[in-house]
């Protein structure tokens, strides 16, 4: 083919088009129903049976609806089943929009000390840019999420219920950027006016007092202290009165965050197996724990996840939710869809090709409440506690292949104590840090 695409060359693409009656079907399924409607793989669901050898069970699914607070609801999901086993109730939730508060609190307050770590560098470096991308968002990862708790504790969902704009946060992250970046341009445009750290310190503090009104505005204020009040599957009636947050959590979740660890799988040439990594500029809570995970073999994400939840503890993970996801019968399996058949093209690539060209990266995060082992121990499906409602695969559970596993996982959360020694002295080690725009540092 010539640099250029000619009459010729357009010609013979349509002669080559017109001439296969397979293009004239599946151009005729496919613009009536969608391509992933048209190229749904039939035998794929009858392939996978929803059984396990090893099942947990959280009581209701929640809902996350039109926000991307899926990485908050997973690990609040984790919490929720301890509570609601270890009380035996019918179900429970933790309040997803007290932490969302704080969340968005704490990351203004990170963005704006990025901008002051940053202001004597041009407007046009990558770094400054890729700040001043996205000054606030709904995504995140188990290090902030463990950072909030630690730091404020969680409450009953009763004490501070869901807003419209929790529920749909798009007009608040909207709203929430516009202010931070004017903000960012202050700060930037002080110190170039020569104004030191503590006077441009003393305006973000008026800045950050305007971000806490407009988030007590739109998701209201967060309780100090709160009352419990549950019934048990036997009847029992519990009343617990005036807990701060911070007893709230250590009365009735008690898991200790602080040995929870974050493994990940990147098999890209840059990232070592066995070596401690961060990303820079990513996080929340400034005096709280810095993101970090190690990267492992996927083999030994599975082991680690097995062991937790045959010790009756469920998984916190994130993948890449938008690759072979059928979503109507909540399938995750790499032979749910084939689009090399209706499209008659393929796009072959390994994990670390799909990373290091952009086409793959976490980008939701659920909760593993079981999995299916054949006779020798191997894992065959894995049951998953998704964070869209009931409606949503098979009554609001999905159910991931092994196969699946291997191509679209990248990160897992257990305690340490599932963890070989080697894997625990790697992750201690002084981390790699890695770029800002990595694609180990994307939000779920």
């Amino acid at each position: 083919m010539e640099k250029h695409i000619s009459m010729q060359t357009l010609q013979g693409f349509d002669s080559a088009f017109q001439s296969s009656r397979a293009n004239a079907v599946a151009m005729n399924a496919v613009t009536a129903n969608g391509i992933n409607a048209s190229a749904r793989r039939w035998t794929a669901r009858p392939e996978v049976r929803n059984q396990f050898s090893i099942q947990l069970d959280n009581k209701g699914i929640t809902n996350q609806k039109q926000s991307g607070r899926c990485w908050m609801f997973a690990a609040l999901n984790c919490l929720r089943y301890e509570v609601i086993h270890s009380l035996n109730l019918e179900d429970f939730e933790l309040s997803q929009n007290y932490t969302f508060f704080y969340d968005k609190l704490e990351r203004a307050n990170y963005f704006l000390e990025c901008i002051l770590s940053t202001a004597d560098r041009d407007i046009t470096d990558r770094v400054v840019a890729h700040l001043l991308d996205t000054p606030t968002q709904d995504g995140g990862q188990w290090d902030m999420i463990s950072n909030i708790i630690l730091k404020y504790g969680v409450v009953p969902k009763d004490a501070m219920p869901e807003t419209a704009c929790s529920s749909a946060s798009r007009e608040l992250n909207g709203l929430l950027s516009e202010v931070l970046r004017s903000d960012a341009c202050a700060l930037r445009r002080g110190y170039q006016a020569g104004k030191t750290l503590d006077e441009l310190r003393t305006e973000k503090e008026t800045m950050m007092s305007a971000v806490y009104r407009m988030l007590c505005i739109s998701l209201g204020t967060p309780p100090k202290t709160v009352d419990f009040e549950a019934r048990t599957k036997d009847g029992s009636f519990i009343r617990d009165c005036g807990l701060t947050p911070q007893e709230f959590y250590q009365k009735y979740v008690k898991l200790d965050l602080t040995q929870y660890i974050s493994l990940i799988n990147a098999p890209t040439a840059d990232k070592p197996y066995y070596r401690s990594y961060t990303v820079q500029y990513l996080g929340n809570v400034l005096d709280g724990q810095s993101v970090r995970y190690v990267n492992l073999p996927i083999e030994v994400l599975k082991e680690a996840a097995i062991a937790q939840m045959k010790d009756g503890q469920p998984v916190w993970f994130g993948c890449d939710m938008g690759k072979r996801v059928g979503r109507p019968d909540g399938i995750m399996d790499v032979n749910a869809y084939d689009y090399e058949s209706l499209f008659g093209t393929s796009a072959p690539m390994t994990k670390a090709e799909r990373l290091d060209y952009g086409h793959s990266r976490m980008t939701h995060a659920m909760v593993f409440q079981g999995v299916d082992l054949d006779e020798n121990g191997a894992p065959l499906r894995w049951r998953v506690e998704n964070s869209w409602g009931g409606d949503s695969g098979f009554k609001g559970m999905y159910l991931m292949t092994d196969g699946w596993f291997d191509e679209y996982m990248y990160q897992v959360v257990v305690n340490r104590k599932y963890l070989a020694p080697e894997v625990l002295a790697a992750y201690d080690s002084e981390p790699v840090e890695l770029a800002p725009w990595d694609p180990m540092g994307a939000l779920a």
